[in-house]
């Protein structure tokens, strides 16, 4: 498959006078949207809450946890996540910067994972025009977690 940039074009008319805007990384081709790794890119703000199961992050028993922060994708499989973790109401990680890598598909699924010993992975569910990602933890086994990230800077 030739490798090409993907733009989708959207028009709009305000006042007489037609609107363009280009966003990258996205293609309509009818019924069927065409993601790629372009179509993530900037900083999305994230929150979530689970139970982390043994062994996940040494838990011994079903542990609550919680996490918070917000991961900047460079739209090309790599980008930082800047994260607060807490297991069981203590905090484990305060504003920690760790590198990752992700995937996207054409069907707009994908995959994270942060590069660091034993970091959790999780999967995507991207919209087509990039604005969102639902995600569920992959790994570690026993981190039961999920989420919805939104899009709050294209930087």
């Amino acid at each position: 498959m030739k490798r090409e940039c993907l733009w989708r074009i959207v028009i709009g008319l305000s006042l007489g006078v037609g609107l363009v805007a280009v966003e990258p990384g996205y293609a309509d081709s009818g019924d069927h949207p065409q993601c790629n790794l372009a179509t993530l890119k900037g900083r999305y703000l994230f929150a979530e809450h689970g139970t982390a199961l043994p062994p996940a992050f040494g838990a011994t028993e079903p542990t609550p946890s919680d996490a918070a922060g917000f991961n900047i994708f460079n739209g090309d499989g790599t980008g930082t996540a800047i994260v607060t973790f807490s297991l069981g109401g203590v905090t484990v990680l305060e504003n920690v910067s760790a590198p990752f890598s992700y995937t996207v598909n054409a069907d707009c699924t994908g995959s994270l994972t942060v590069n660091v010993p034993n970091g959790p992975s999780f999967g995507m569910f991207i919209a087509p025009n990039g604005e969102s990602f639902a995600s569920i933890a992959t790994a570690p086994p026993g981190n039961a977690v999920s989420n919805v990230a939104r899009r709050v800077s294209r930087k």
